[in-house]
């Protein structure tokens, strides 16, 4: 055992391994170091409870010469026979160290140990992998060195644990946060934030496409149906628009009860706005179709649904608003104001998509035939009157 490479490796970690430019990098060049300080490794992995609101776990498999495959799996994954009938369950549940021989008999009662049997492993080592706040994950090492580990390699891994720890409670910690902002203000609004626009009054001026819907009827079904029913459809029929929004390059930046406020910016200089708005518009028609064959089972009755959607395109102001350390990344400006106002006119003349003018007139001219002219309305804080389009092919 070559003790100055591990010692090496382990200054490495602790210093945050600066020469790996992502975890995967990192974990490949520590299992390579270690193998050169003399620990014969076949198989690594590492696997890491994740706060995702999709995403229950990630996995982390190394191989020699190979490069490091991530996995991902849902919540229902802990209840499945593959993780209660595997050694990871036991780090996980227990948060103690599991060795066995996946040769010896006893391994049987673990399908992953008999897989490994086939492959030729000799022993395999799975370690807890603790963060300061207590969570336990889970590391396994794998050899086919006959005999398995010598006790001073076992015990080299094992003085590795408390740097790995460290590095991936770290990396981990900038994930989560990276994610919980993208999950709750939008990618492009957690992007600033982590970058240190935090201050109230921090703005920027962005043009964009603006998209405003509202779910018709919602105060009425709220009203009939119990509240875990409201909430169970209020996040399919969110559904039904979000995945649109984001394939086509939008960024939802907030939910207000039924309704939902989404951006689709068009850069500052070359930015093209017909192309921005073709993107919107296929988007709108693409969640106006899913909305329309949404259902809803209650009881004996099948709840059907019809939102109302404007669309405009204009300048807004976009950054920290609200009062003293209580903040929201948000957009504000006469243009969102219209956007809403045009909501409720889409509401009044029983339309699904309506469109100002000037979004209607950004449109691609392969496009104009897709609008009718609804004609122009009085606009609650707006001096002159507004002309309102209308998508066509309504099935209202």
């Amino acid at each position: 055992m070559d003790t100055a490479r591990l010692q090496a490796l382990i200054d490495w970690m602790v210093d945050g391994a600066r020469s790996a430019a992502t975890p995967s990098r990192m974990m490949a060049e520590a299992c390579e170091r270690l193998m050169q300080a003399g620990v014969p490794l076949w198989r690594v992995g590492v696997f890491l409870q994740t706060l995702h609101p999709e995403v229950f776990g990630r996995g982390f498999l190394w191989r020699p010469g190979a490069e490091v495959v991530i996995n991902t799996v849902d919540f229902g994954f802990r209840q499945t026979p593959e993780f209660r009938q595997s050694p990871i369950s036991i780090v996980f549940e227990e948060g103690r160290e599991f060795r066995a021989d996946p040769r010896a008999a006893a391994s049987d009662a673990y399908p992953i140990l008999v897989d490994l049997r086939e492959e030729g492993a000799t022993d395999y080592l799975a370690l807890p992998i603790a963060f300061l706040d207590g969570e336990v994950h889970a590391s396994s090492w794998t050899t086919k060195q006959p005999g398995g580990f010598t006790p001073a390699e076992a015990d080299a891994i094992r003085s590795l644990i408390p740097a790995l720890s460290r590095y991936i409670e770290i990396v981990g910690l900038q994930r989560v946060a990276s994610m919980l902002l993208d999950t709750y203000v939008g990618n492009s609004a957690g992007e600033r934030i982590l970058a240190g626009q935090i201050r109230r009054g921090h703005t920027e001026t962005m043009h964009a496409a603006i998209w405003l819907s509202d779910l018709r009827g919602f105060t009425a079904l709220s009203d009939r149906l119990p509240p875990e029913m409201v909430v169970d459809i209020l996040n399919q029929y969110f559904d039904c628009q979000v995945a649109e929004i984001r394939e086509h390059g939008g960024e939802v930046l907030k939910f207000m009860g039924d309704g939902l406020l989404a951006v689709f910016p068009i850069a500052a200089e070359g930015g093209d706005p017909a192309e921005v708005c073709a993107r919107v518009l296929d988007a709108a028609r693409a969640a106006r179709a899913k909305v329309a064959a949404l259902e809803y089972r209650s009881g004996e009755t099948v709840e059907r649904f019809r939102f109302g959607l404007a669309l405009h395109v204009g300048p807004l102001l976009y950054g920290n608003i609200g009062g003293g350390n209580r903040l929201d990344f948000t957009c504000i400006g006469p243009a969102v104001n219209l956007a809403a106002r045009l909501e409720k006119i889409a509401a009044k003349l029983k339309r699904t998509v309506v469109a100002s003018e000037a979004f209607a007139h950004a449109c691609r001219k392969s496009d104009t035939d897709l609008w009718t002219d609804l004609g122009a309305f009085p606009i609650a804080g707006f001096a002159a009157e507004q002309r309102v389009f209308g998508l066509c092919e309504e099935s209202d």
